[in-house]
């Protein structure tokens, strides 16, 4: 399932699907399939989803759009996907709206932020993601998560540890160059140093936080994404004034630009199930501050400063140090480096092959 390449902003769920299969792919073990909602053509000049599959793939699109599409599988039970399966088929549910179907079902937990947090949710939300969740326990063969956070959480909503696999996520080269960065920094004006934010404004990713931490450090902040902002988020990000530098559609090479430019990416999220950006950041030689008590610990290991992101004081002291102190911002550096090639797309890939093995 593959229909998050066609959400408005695709986000993490997206690139660790589109990695994920383009890395099955080089295994040349499974013949990848997508298949999406009913969608209209790509338009010329905007970002077309379908480049998103990979190469020696097929795509298949149901008869029915989204919003039907999701309603249908998971009040009524139907339409079975089984007319596009074949007797070989395993049914990998990426965002995990686990479709009708008799074939094997793997589906992929990012996270069940939706249950602990539900404030953090929008109203439709709150009904939607409850009920995605009971369908996919009731309809996976087995779950597969990105952390072992995710994992010990859905154990605790009652899913057997038999069901489970904890498999990373990965992270390629970077595809930028220091021209690149130089080229970016030159395009948008930002003054050096500057921290980089990468990812919706949404409250469990902590904008507040972060902008209250940023009053206190002489750098500015540039912000790729922010769609779903509060207007907590927006008032804290309003009063760093010219200091905030708001960046959208922004594609993937130019986002490896930034990263590459940043003088460190700050990512304090209260509740997380993974943080890809954290892995990105550390690959482009970018230092990384992000907190304690989530999935993001777990993913920086000691390669990163760890803060309480309830704590404005804490998270503002971390990226100052990951800025100007030499020792400390060297070690960050050398240790992202370590952390981003011990956690590879191939590696992501072999885990699911053998997942979905085990449920042939």
């Amino acid at each position: 399932m593959v229909e998050q390449f066609w959400h408005r902003e695709p986000g993490g769920t997206a690139t660790a699907t589109e990695q994920t299969l383009s890395a099955l792919t080089d295994r040349n073990e499974f013949h990848i399939a997508g298949l999406a909602a009913r969608h209209s053509p790509p338009v010329p000049g905007r970002p077309d989803p379908w480049r998103r599959m990979p190469a020696r793939s097929t795509l298949r699109f149901h008869w029915l759009p989204r919003p039907a599409l999701y309603e249908a599988w998971l009040r009524l039970g139907w339409p079975s996907v089984d007319r596009y399966c074949d007797p070989n088929t395993v049914v990998w549910a990426s965002s995990l709206v686990v479709p009708p179907s008799s074939a094997p079902t793997v589906a992929t937990v990012h996270d069940l932020d939706f249950l602990d947090n539900p404030v953090f949710s929008t109203r439709r939300g709150r009904s939607f993601f409850p009920l995605v969740w009971r369908r996919a326990q009731e309809r996976a063969d087995l779950m597969i998560c990105p952390t072992q956070l995710v994992a010990d959480d859905c154990v605790r909503r009652g899913v057997d540890q038999e069901r489970l696999r904890v498999v990373p996520w990965g992270v390629g080269g970077p595809r930028s160059t220091e021209a690149d960065a130089a080229a970016i920094v030159a395009e948008f004006g930002l003054k050096r140093p500057f921290v980089l934010w990468v990812g919706p404004l949404s409250p469990r990713k902590n904008p507040r936080g972060a902008a209250l931490a940023m009053g206190r450090v002489d750098a500015d902040l540039v912000v790729v994404g922010g769609r779903g902002e509060d207007p907590e988020a927006a008032a804290a990000l309003g009063s760093l004034g010219a200091r905030v530098h708001r960046l959208r559609g922004i594609d993937d090479d130019r986002l490896s630009a930034l990263y590459r430019a940043a003088d460190a990416l700050l990512y304090p999220s209260i509740a997380e199930g993974f943080g890809l950006p954290i892995l990105e950041a550390m690959v482009h030689g970018t230092p990384v501050v992000t907190s304690l008590g989530t999935a993001t610990a777990e993913v920086a290991g000691s390669a990163a400063l760890l803060v309480d992101p309830h704590r404005p004081d804490e998270i503002a002291d971390a990226v100052n140090a990951a800025l100007f102190d030499g020792p400390t911002r060297a070690r960050l550096i050398d240790d992202g480096h370590g952390r981003a090639a011990s956690m590879t797309w191939e590696s992501t890939a072999k885990g699911y092959a053998e997942a979905f093995r085990s449920v042939l």
